[in-house]
């Protein structure tokens, strides 16, 4: 394994028996598009697996953590700790933006600082000590990584729709307006798509299995684009 990936794994606090999954881990697409037959193996299936232990991971903590909270705000608290921006800040911690391998021009582009970019790898870093030593490494990565994180809100975070109108109102701005402007599929099973409406933004819209789920998911969008 190559000096920068030993001092990862050390940050990881883990000594792979398969280092092969810890270079797949940081290998992003870009390397391996357009190259047949392939010579490397890009980090989507092992993000796949470290979705997965985070979630479950963060649930228990969470589960453990407060245990007078309803599901609603072990929710809220769990979609928090699981989204992209938690993920950057864990990858940054770990100096995945330095080991990431990309290609030319997804690095030209700016993606060692993307933080979309940053979060799929940590998930794949994650799935990599899954797939190398088994839940409980993986799982004592997370529960050191992400205790902290959790420690930062002695409150549940609001829901997206909910923080959509405060930013609003903050800014002398009316209330958001969601609109059904389409409704896809089986009528046993539907997908709803809503549009969000903020005076002086651009309209987002989103799909969810719910009208409710649906709006949330917009007001999550519009909020990612006023906040970047």
């Amino acid at each position: 394994m190559a000096s920068r990936l030993q001092d990862l794994a050390q940050r990881l606090g883990h000594d792979f028996a398969d280092p092969e999954l810890l270079i797949q881990a940081v290998t992003h697409p870009s390397i391996v598009q357009g190259r047949a037959p392939r010579k490397a193996t890009p980090y989507e299936r092992l993000e796949f697996l470290g979705d997965r232990v985070l979630g479950l991971v963060v649930a228990d903590m969470l589960f453990h953590r407060f245990p007078l909270e309803p599901e609603g705000a072990l929710a809220r608290r769990h979609a928090a700790l699981v989204r992209r921006e938690a993920l950057a800040r864990v990858a940054a911690q770990i100096g995945l933006p330095e080991q990431v391998l990309l290609s030319k021009g997804e690095q030209d582009a700016g993606g060692r600082a993307n933080p979309g970019l940053l979060a799929d790898a940590c998930e794949a870093v994650i799935g990599a000590l899954f797939a190398d030593a088994g839940f409980e490494i993986a799982q004592n990565f997370v529960r050191r990584m992400w205790t902290p994180l959790m420690d930062e809100s002695a409150a549940p975070p609001k829901d997206a729709k909910t923080a959509l109108q405060e930013w609003a109102q903050g800014l002398g701005k009316k209330l958001p307006v969601y609109t059904t402007v389409g409704m896809e599929g089986p009528p046993h099973d539907p997908i709803f798509m809503v549009s969000v409406e903020v005076e002086g933004v651009e309209i987002v819209a989103a799909k969810g299995t719910s009208k409710r789920a649906a709006e949330q998911a917009a007001a999550t969008a519009m909020l990612e684009n006023v906040t970047k």
